[in-house]
């Protein structure tokens, strides 16, 4: 537990790729595996569940701390951190635990969720006194569900990469699944997670693999992520050289069809085969030993363009799937790209010939599955890059958020790299609308002293009235030395507090950008957009200068026409 207290503390003290790497790599080379296996589970994306409501667990840290309510509330305001409020605030530690990351998790962590408070309150204060303030802020972010790390997933590979000695896309492919809260971290996954590469009969590892077994037969493939083009298209040569496809808004999958069995798998390594049935009954008539990597959208049978993204939400939110949600969300996999054939991994073999394969599949299929379940991405054909420029602007009224430029005979590569050939994403300008900062909150992180999460809202002149209505959040857009300037006045205009958030009275303008936007009536703006962030700080502009919620609404209408 101290060791990995102490490699998150510093992981969360740095923003330096090399620093954060040097210290993966230390704790890899030393871990025990069982605790490795638990430390990468939460490095790479697990999310530990709630064991301990957040209000009990201020309670009993209040009450070992011996301060009045009113002193924690704003001991809690002025740090912005929870965890952190309570590892400061407790007093010395008593006793010094030796106990490992795995005990402390199996035998502590995981066993609080509904035990009685007074024998939670018990066993709380004991854990809190054997240990120092960075074991505390761990273990309180264990508990309280609240863990996260400011490390990418590609980093942590890397680190154990370099601990095995293993390539690190072999690692990569291994930790496919690895954060599937169905299967826990123990010794024996992490050490055929850094097993060295067995070698086959012909040179190669064994297939979907080298440490493959049963429980791990339905995994997909690492995804390969295409980078945002900022440069002009025509600096990369003849389209001739490129598949260009339109850039679809929906849920990027794996559809993994081997030993007669279906998986669906998102990007975010969720399994989802139940969340689409329908995309399940279409693996089911695949033949064995296929992979095929597409986008899960909500489209109706017989139309000809894709319904909003908002349109899958209920069903990856909803419990259970009702016969009403399936029918207003039709669902269909926008097949892209084939990753196995008939058995054999083809990610090494050219885009071109990847493409054909794929489209020999679908036209062996049922004419039915093929129309409305299976579509295979459409190529956008075009002389020049001025005309594709022109289909780009296009993009809203097709639904969908630009292009997709991949080389003709890339390999399909792992996360976001430019080694196996290179994929670019060709997105329109997204919306943007000046607004006015009106609520503030503290962020994460380095930046929970800081006041970086805000609200911002725009002008409602219905009713004769003008009136500011919050429409949407963003934290990231800034530089830190804007952020710090922010945070400046926010402190200074604070007019009211509701727990963690500040009102400010409303002085700053802000450029938001944002991906998409649809009507939504739980919402007091009546719309909800997507991916919003600041693109710039309108030091020009005065509140008064902002945008209005019928400009807002008006880009929903423009879409539609």
């Amino acid at each position: 537990m101290k060791r990995f207290a102490a490699l998150y503390t510093a992981l969360d003290a740095t923003t330096s790729t090399h620093d954060k790497l040097a210290a993966l790599t230390s704790y890899f080379a030393v871990a025990e595996p069982e605790d490795a296996a638990w430390a990468s589970y939460f490095l790479a994306g697990g999310k530990p569940r709630q064991s301990v409501p957040t209000r009990l667990l201020s309670e009993i840290a209040r009450e070992r701390a011996g301060l009045p309510a009113w002193l924690f509330e704003e001991s809690y305001h002025a740090v912005g951190d929870l965890a952190e409020t309570i590892a400061h605030i407790l007093p010395p530690a008593q006793r010094n635990s030796e106990l490992g990351l795995t005990q402390w998790i199996e035998q502590r962590v995981l066993t609080l969720r509904g035990v009685a408070p007074e024998e939670l309150r018990t066993r709380l204060i004991s854990y809190w006194d054997e240990l120092d303030w960075s074991g505390r802020f761990l273990l309180t972010k264990l508990i309280g569900g609240g863990f996260r790390v400011g490390v990418a997933r590609q980093l942590v590979v890397r680190a154990l990469a370099e601990v095995a000695g293993v390539d690190h896309k072999r690692i990569a492919q291994r930790m496919v699944g690895w954060t599937d809260s169905q299967q826990k971290p123990d010794a024996a996954r992490y050490l055929r997670l850094i097993a060295p590469e067995l070698q086959g009969a012909q040179g190669e590892e064994a297939q979907h693999g080298d440490m493959r077994h049963d429980s791990d037969l339905g995994l997909p493939y690492p995804f390969f992520l295409a980078h945002p083009l900022q440069a002009d298209p025509a600096t990369l040569g003849e389209p001739s050289a490129w598949q260009i496809e339109w850039k679809w808004d929906g849920i990027r999958a794996q559809l993994v069809k081997r030993a007669g069995r279906v998986w669906l798998w998102s990007r975010g390594e969720d399994l989802i085969t139940d969340r689409f049935p329908e995309v399940a009954a279409l693996g089911a008539a695949l033949p064995d030993g296929h992979v095929i990597d597409g986008e899960i959208l909500a489209w109706e049978p017989g139309a000809s363009a894709p319904l909003p993204f908002a349109r899958l939400q209920p069903r990856i939110a909803r419990k259970t799937l009702t016969k009403k949600i399936l029918a207003d969300s039709p669902a269909t996999l926008l097949a892209y790209d084939l990753l196995e054939a008939r058995g054999e991994d083809l990610r090494m073999t050219p885009l071109a010939q990847r493409r054909a394969q794929l489209d020999a599949l679908a036209s062996q299929l049922d004419g039915t599955l093929a129309r409305d379940l299976l579509r295979v991405s459409p190529l956008v054909q075009a002389a020049d890059w001025q005309t594709l420029a022109a289909l780009r602007d296009e993009s809203r009224a097709r639904g969908v958020e630009g292009l997709m430029l991949k080389q003709r005979q890339s390999l399909y590569g792992v996360g976001r790299t430019k080694a196996s050939g290179t994929w670019w994403k060709w997105k329109v300008d997204p919306y943007a609308v000046d607004a006015v900062l009106v609520y503030a909150q503290r962020g994460h992180g380095r930046r929970a002293s800081l006041y970086t999460d805000f609200t911002f809202a725009v002008w409602d002149e219905a009713n004769g009235m003008r009136t500011l209505v919050p429409f949407a959040k963003a934290y990231s857009g800034l530089t830190d030395e804007e952020m710090r300037q922010v945070d400046a006045i926010v402190r200074k205009t604070t007019v009211e507090k509701f727990g963690p958030v500040r009102s400010v009275t409303p002085s700053l303008v802000f450029e938001i950008g944002f991906e998409g936007i649809q009507s939504s009536p739980r919402h007091k703006s009546g719309v909800a957009v997507r991916f919003p962030r600041m693109l710039r700080w309108r030091t020009d502009k005065q509140i008064d200068d902002a945008d209005t919620l019928a400009m807002l609404k008006g880009f929903i209408d423009d879409r539609a026409g």
